[in-house]
């Protein structure tokens, strides 16, 4: 079973070439995946790795884990599930705030007074 890593802190230099190397001394690398910026194209300084097993997973954590690389130390863990992205993780909804719609009280006027 494939285990995806996050690997973060990672210098804005560092390539997938970069991590693929390095990681596959710990074993099968089946993937890997830098997280750039949609309009720069820069390195956000993080990355997903994907090892093809269990125990190669635990193997590139407890290597990597620490390890420097462009003057750099990597954190590496297991990567958490992605979250559903309009939830936020609160009782707010998609507008910031709570209730259905959007914020109200920012009109000309200001606030919510009534002339």
């Amino acid at each position: 079973m494939e285990v995806k890593l996050h690997v973060g802190n990672l210098a804005y230099t560092t390539t997938e070439d970069d991590l693929r190397t390095l990681f596959a001394q710990a074993g099968n690398v089946a993937a890997v995946d830098l997280i750039k910026d949609r309009v720069s194209g820069q390195s956000k300084g993080f990355a997903f790795v994907t090892m093809s097993t269990q125990s190669e997973a635990e193997k590139a954590i407890s290597m990597l884990n620490a390890f420097s690389i462009h003057e750099r130390e990597l954190k590496v863990s297991v990567a958490k599930p992605r979250e559903d992205r309009n939830s936020f993780g609160s009782r707010y909804g998609a507008f910031g705030h709570s209730g259905g719609g959007p914020p109200r009280g920012h009109g000309r006027r200001g606030g919510s007074r009534r002339y």
